[in-house]
């Protein structure tokens, strides 16, 4: 049961991912989400978000943003990053992966997801068969509803750490 929260991979951050592996993997669509996966919490988009989307778009990738924030929020983060985005994205619900997935041209063979929530970014891409990678929040200002989350999101890593080490067995 637990397993559909399960994420493809694990990485510190959404800046110590191997990108160029994975597009030499044949990977061509990354989806972010935007709060505590490329910035803290409501911050504009840091020179190091900039950089590391510029970066990805050099190597060939599509990129979009997807995000539960309204639309103000996710238009003015993407100011300087000029990427496709999808706002009130409604995640986990499949529609606005698929709607990102439009935008870019891509599909779920051919696209990564990278968020900081198993109940809403992995869980949603799971939905749609989307290799998702979970990382650690950036910051540690976050709103109740997430905070009590992560809380569940320890039991499931705990037997997702578990299970994976004894698969490595």
């Amino acid at each position: 049961m637990l397993q559909k929260f399960y994420p493809s991979e694990i990485a510190d951050s959404a800046y110590a991912i191997d990108y160029k592996s994975l597009y030499k993997q044949g990977y061509r669509g990354l989806l972010f989400d935007i709060d505590n996966t490329l910035v803290e919490h409501g911050a504009p988009a840091s020179k190091r978000a900039i950089e590391l989307i510029s970066k990805l778009k050099e190597i060939g990738f599509k990129v979009c943003l997807i995000s539960n924030n309204q639309e103000e929020r996710v238009s003015s983060f993407n100011k300087d990053i000029k990427v496709h985005f999808v706002y009130d994205a409604h995640k986990p619900s499949r529609k606005s992966y698929c709607k990102a997935m439009k935008l870019m041209g891509t599909k779920p063979s051919n696209t990564v997801f990278i968020g900081d929530q198993l109940f809403t970014d992995v869980y949603g891409a799971n939905r749609v068969g989307i290799k998702s990678y979970f990382v650690k929040p950036i910051g540690p200002k976050e709103e109740i509803q997430i905070v009590l989350k992560r809380y569940l999101e320890r039991i499931v890593l705990y037997f997702y750490r578990r299970q994976n080490k004894l698969e490595a067995n």
